[in-house]
């Protein structure tokens, strides 16, 4: 039997009388400008392929992360109401306690 548990509190969720959230997050780089012109210009790619060639496998990994990753987590009930209330965990400020006058 699959043992799960909530990546956030750790408490087990049981499959067979509990709800079990999967968070799936893809983190991308972003492009900014006009990605066509790098396309179309075979200097730009014979560069980018130059460097290519020489990274080592070291730099090519830490590099890969920066361009992308994707993390997948499972939450219990509890953790995934407070997730969805405030996926970027922002600090939350407490209203003004204005009186009705």
């Amino acid at each position: 039997m699959i043992r799960y548990c909530c990546d956030r509190c750790k408490r087990d969720i049981d499959p067979q009388c509990d709800l079990r959230y999967t968070v799936t997050i893809e983190i991308e780089a972003g492009v900014d400008g006009d990605e066509h012109e790098l396309v179309d210009d075979p200097d730009h790619l014979d560069e980018l392929q130059d460097m290519l060639d020489s990274a080592d496998d070291i730099c090519s990994s830490v590099f890969s992360d920066e361009i992308y990753q994707r993390k997948q987590f499972d939450l219990c009930k509890d953790c995934f109401r407070q997730y969805i209330k405030n996926p970027l965990a922002k600090e939350v400020s407490s209203p003004l306690g204005f009186s009705k006058n």
